[in-house]
């Protein structure tokens, strides 16, 4: 897979994960079947949400929204893995490397964000109720999720578009199951030190800001589920955010370990497993801990089978 002009190079090689051996086939059916499930599970959510109207109030909304999320990355990333998993790695054009690593970007960075809009919108019913209803009306929630479209397209842009112009020469084989930032600028024989700093520096508005902004808001939360008098209104409160700061911990942790602080001494294999969390896991988990758990979703879907 060596070049010897940056010019010919047309297209990326993806490892994925090698040496599999006699787990090929089980590592393999398990993607799988997760791909299958966030696909139902997310179509599922959109579905519910758009057609039933006890699932129109502004948690719901960013609910669909995310579940959007969680598709369009799945779709993306989920089938060269498969593929890399089967083939002992895949071919990928390096216009189509550099288109999935912008929808990926996309998702993940709306993903954040979106996230960061839900905890407030919990923060406001729980601790702010009254306020509620005229501070989250549909004008105000649509005018979130427009400005947490547009941030995470114009964020993701700038780093692509770094990313996109540099000079790919000497070897076209990246260790990893898809086009991630830093794997692929390791392929560059131009200065990629300006695009590192970059995605460090963009890094604390999509990911450090909205997680502090999270663990504060579920602070207040925890703070005002405390002084609620019945212990079993206080446990159901309890499990529920305890639930969603696990998702969101999760979520934020593996991504904070590999674009906030990479390190070169990390092991690929771990970097590959850190990428899985919120490439397949989160997808996969995010509609059955936010979305179906709840008693609206499940009565809206009994009301439809019906």
């Amino acid at each position: 897979m060596e070049m010897n002009n940056h010019s010919m190079v047309t297209e990326i090689f993806l490892l994925g994960f090698q040496h599999l051996n006699n787990f090929k086939i089980l590592f393999f059916s398990l993607i799988l079947l997760i791909h299958i499930l966030t696909i139902y599970e997310n179509i599922l959510v959109i579905a519910l949400v758009t057609i039933s109207r006890n699932l129109q109030s502004p948690m719901f909304f960013f609910l669909q929204q995310l579940s959007l999320s969680d598709l369009l990355q799945s779709m993306v990333i989920v089938p060269i893995l498969l593929k890399t998993v089967m083939n002992e790695g895949a071919k990928i054009s390096l216009i189509g490397c550099i288109v999935q690593l912008y929808i990926f970007g996309v998702t993940e960075a709306l993903q954040c964000l979106l996230l960061t809009v839900m905890s407030y919108d919990r923060y406001l019913a729980i601790c702010n109720p009254l306020c509620y209803s005229l501070i989250m009306n549909h004008r105000f929630c649509v005018k979130l999720i427009i400005m947490s479209w547009l941030l995470a397209l114009s964020f993701i842009s700038i780093t692509v578009i770094t990313a996109a112009t540099q000079e790919f020469c000497n070897q076209n084989t990246i260790n990893h199951f898809f086009c991630d930032y830093f794997p692929l600028l390791e392929l560059s024989c131009s200065d990629t030190s300006l695009a590192q700093i970059l995605m460090t520096t963009l890094s604390f508005p999509v990911l450090l800001i909205p997680f502090i902004l999270i663990s504060g808001s579920y602070i207040c939360i925890a703070h005002e589920i405390l002084t609620i008098t019945s212990n079993i209104g206080r446990q159901k409160a309890f499990s529920t955010c305890s639930s969603h700061l696990a998702v969101v911990s999760i979520f934020y942790g593996s991504l904070i370990v590999t674009y906030v602080v990479p390190t070169r001494n990390q092991s690929q294999t771990i970097g590959k497993l850190l990428s899985l969390l919120y490439t397949v896991v989160t997808p996969f988990i995010n509609p059955m801990i936010y979305s179906l758990r709840s008693t609206d979703m499940k009565n809206a879907l009994g009301n439809i089978i019906q």
